[in-house]
Order: structure tokens, then C-alpha cells, then sequence
């Protein structure tokens, strides 16, 4: 996990929240960042324990001077008083583990169990919480019933369902939202600024206010993926043959299996919000169909799945509604 307090867009409202409680002196010792994949939930955290760890400088939010030793040490992933959890890299596999394991978590346990090495606060950031397994979580919870004085966690999550409800409990529920057009035009601006404003624009438009997600399709040929999602969506009968020519053409393309999806499970998610004010319950579940592609995503990933195969798989999960419907 990135260690660096990276520039934040958005998020005012809960940068704010964070700076009340902290200031109030009745800081609430967990905190769940909840919110749309992309949007900056873990940089939030990394930004709010550098501001904490340097004695919450300044009056204008979370910013800590880029020469502050604090956050230089931060930065460095040096800090003593920081702890960054996520999904571990498999040196065997040579790819991010699917799960975070017990042994992640227990590292929290132990971490707190040490006196702060600067007299102050001992934080820790664990992001994409949902992907923890249930012994992982459960650790955490022995934790979070009895945490040390001083100490604030911090758990970043897209998909906060899949926690325990015992964790969400004893955490604060801190919501943000997917940017806004004009933040999203200074968030691509700044994390790609190579590339043409118009390009720009299309990947602010496939990104549904997600900057992660636009970086994450920025290597990717995404409009002609874009296109295929489109025919797909459009079609009221299977094609098998122009499924097996389009699958071929996606994997031609740089990260072309997963912007794919990403656009394809972006469209489906359309889709479900029209149905719901439409009220129509006809053409199967869109929802289900999201879900088992989603699932068929993350298992080719975790289980080194043929992809070719995968992608034919998932566009027959397609036949189970008609998305023209």
C-alpha cells in the first residue's frame, strides 16, 4: 500500500468530520471510509494520520507541509506509529493476494500492543476491508472490542456488506460520495496529465465519479470497449460467433480484460438504477447477472483463470436477462 498522504479532490465534508472529532478530544477510536471503488477513501486516511501524527498542524484541513519530518517519515513508510494493512503481494504467485489473512491482522494487535514511539497517537489504515477473510475479521474484532488508549483505526471499503456486522458496529460510519463532474476534470488533470483533454473527458464519462477507475482504464482502448459494451446492451438474442471475434479483440488490448468488465459491470449497474424508476420486473435480474460477472472477474484473478474462456463465460451470463429490454 501506497504510504504517501497523495493529494485529495473532494471530500470535503468528511475531511471535516475527521478534523471535529479529532479536535473535540472525544476522538472515536474506528472509523469505516465507505464509498465507490476509485474515490480516494484510503487516501483520506493516510492524509487524516499524517495530520494527526504532526499535531493536526495548520487551520485549512488536512494539509501537513510537504517538509514536515512527519510526513516525510510517513511517506517514507517509516513512521513508527503507522500501521498500512491490505491484501499482501504472493511473491509466488507474483500478484496481490485475493484475501486479507489472519496474519494481516493480527499484525494490528501486535502493533498496538507497543507503546507509541513518539508519545502520541498509534494509527492504523486498513483498506479494502471487505476483502478480509472470516478469521482475519474476527481478529480484528477482539481488537476493536478493546482498543488501547490513543489509538484510532482506520478501515476503507467499497463493499462494507460484506463486513461483519459486528465490525461495522463498533466502527463510525464516515460516507463518501463519487466526485463531481468539475472535480473529476482536476482529479484526471492531475493524475494524468499527459494525455489530451478530450481523452480525458471520455474517461471522466466511463468512470461514474471515480478517479482510480478512470487511471485504471486509461491503458485500456476504451472506446472501442465502450463500443462493445454498447452492442452488448443493445442486443435483444445472443451471438455467439460476434461474442467469440469481440472477446479476441478485448484481449488484444492493454488491460483490455479487465476495462472490459469494468465497463461491462458499469453498464449492467445502469441498467439496474433504470429499472428501479421504471419499475420494470421483466428480462430477468440484471442485478444477479452483476453480481455473477463481478464474481467470475475476481475468481479468474485469484484462481489464474484462462481469461479468454472467462470473458465468453461472462457474456453468457448475459443471456440470463435481455438488456434490451
Amino acid at each position: 500500500m501506497n504510504a504517501g498522504p497523495e493529494r485529495l479532490i473532494g471530500h470535503d465534508a468528511a475531511e471535516r468530520a475527521l478534523i471535529d472529532g479529532a479536535r473535540s478530544g472525544r476522538l472515536h477510536h474506528a472509523w469505516l471510509l465507505t464509498g465507490p471503488a476509485g474515490i480516494g477513501k484510503a487516501t483520506l486516511a493516510r492524509r487524516f494520520a499524517t495530520w494527526l501524527l504532526a499535531g493536526q498542524p495548520g487551520k485549512d484541513g488536512l494539509a501537513v507541509p510537504s517538509d514536515h519530518p512527519v510526513r516525510r517519515r510517513v511517506e517514507a513508510n517509516t513512521h513508527a506509529d503507522l500501521l498500512l494493512v491490505g491484501r499482501a503481494f504472493d511473491e509466488k504467485k507474483n500478484r496481490q493476494r485475493a484475501e486479507i489473512v489472519v496474519e494481516d491482522t493480527r499484525r494490528i494487535a501486535e502493533f498496538l500492543r507497543l507503546t507509541p514511539a513518539e508519545g502520541g497517537w498509534r494509527i492504523v489504515v486498513l483498506d479494502e476491508a471487505e476483502h478480509m477473510n472470516r478469521a482475519a475479521a474476527n481478529a480484528l474484532l477482539k481488537v476493536l472490542e478493546e482498543p488501547p488508549p490513543r489509538t484510532v483505526m482506520l478501515l476503507a471499503s467499497s463493499v462494507p456488506g460484506r463486513l461483519l456486522p459486528t465490525v461495522r458496529s463498533r466502527c463510525r460510519l464516515l460516507r463518501l460520495d463519487a466526485l463531481g463532474p468539475v472535480e473529476m476534470e482536476r482529479a484526471l488533470e492531475a493524475a494524468l496529465p499527459e494525455l489530451p483533454l478530450e481523452e480525458r473527458a471520455v474517461l471522466a464519462g466511463l468512470a461514474d465519479g471515480s478517479p482510480g477507475r478512470a487511471v485504471s482504464l486509461a491503458g485500456a482502448q476504451v472506446g472501442a470497449l465502450g463500443a462493445f459494451v454498447s452492442e452488448l446492451m443493445a442486443r435483444d438474442a445472443p451471438d455467439p460467433l460476434r461474442d467469440e471475434a469481440m472477446v479476441d479483440a478485448v484481449l488484444r488490448n492493454e488491460n483490455g480484460f479487465e476495462a472490459f468488465l469494468e465497463l461491462l459491470c458499469g453498464a449492467i449497474s445502469g441498467r439496474v438504477r433504470e429499472r428501479a424508476r421504471s419499475g420494470m420486473r421483466d428480462g430477468g435480474d440484471p442485478t444477479a447477472t452483476w453480481s455473477a460477472i463481478r464474481r467470475l472477474r475476481t475468481e479468474t484473478d485469484r484462481f489464474n483463470l484462462e481469461k479468454r474462456q472467462a470473458l465468453l463465460s461472462g457474456l453468457a451470463l448475459l443471456n440470463d436477462f435481455h438488456p434490451a429490454r
